[in-house]
């Protein structure tokens, strides 16, 4: 059975993918902006994950999001935890993006929907990642699922979790 097969076979038959708390995150190998490789798998036992799920670079709700993770990036950092960022949109137009708006993390390459689907993030009118973000922990495992997500004040509803999680794991 071939994996698109398979893959549309398991959305019909047991849904959408559902991710919560406790869960392995899925492994995923995708191309940044600068053209480099990077894997989930890269952070574990190593720092704690923000993946975030976007609909378009250079959006307004999209700019206002990445750049309020650009501004806590220090933040982040000093909580060990990495920000990636997700969109279907391709290696060009995120290196458009980033020198915009002076992005200081990386934005992954999803153009085959491969990241999203892994996630359960739905695709909206086939070409936009609906806005949700998951908080991998660096074992490997979710720690928090957002799917009502404001891009003005998502960095810091992260953030204060990263914090109460890193609490916990001492």
């Amino acid at each position: 059975m071939n994996i698109l097969f398979s893959t549309l076979l398991s959305i019909l038959v047991l849904g959408p993918i559902t991710l919560w708390p406790g869960m392995k995150a899925p492994d995923f190998t995708a191309t940044t902006t600068n053209g480099s490789k990077i894997s989930l798998h890269d952070y574990k036992g190593k720092s704690n994950v923000l993946l975030y799920f976007y609909p378009d670079d250079l959006s307004r709700g999209c700019t206002i999001e990445a750049c309020k993770f650009r501004d806590e990036k220090a933040k982040f950092a000093e909580a060990n935890t990495v920000i990636l960022g997700v969109s279907l949109n391709n290696q060009t137009k995120h290196q458009e993006f980033t020198t915009k708006d002076s992005l200081n993390f990386p934005l992954l390459v999803d153009t085959d929907s491969t990241i999203c689907r892994a996630y359960g993030v739905p695709i909206m009118m086939g070409k936009y990642a609906t806005r949700w973000s998951f908080l991998i922990g660096k074992d490997g495992n979710i720690v928090q699922v957002y799917k009502k997500v404001d891009p003005r004040t998502h960095g810091a509803e992260v953030l204060q979790d990263v914090w109460d999680y890193n609490k916990m794991q001492k």
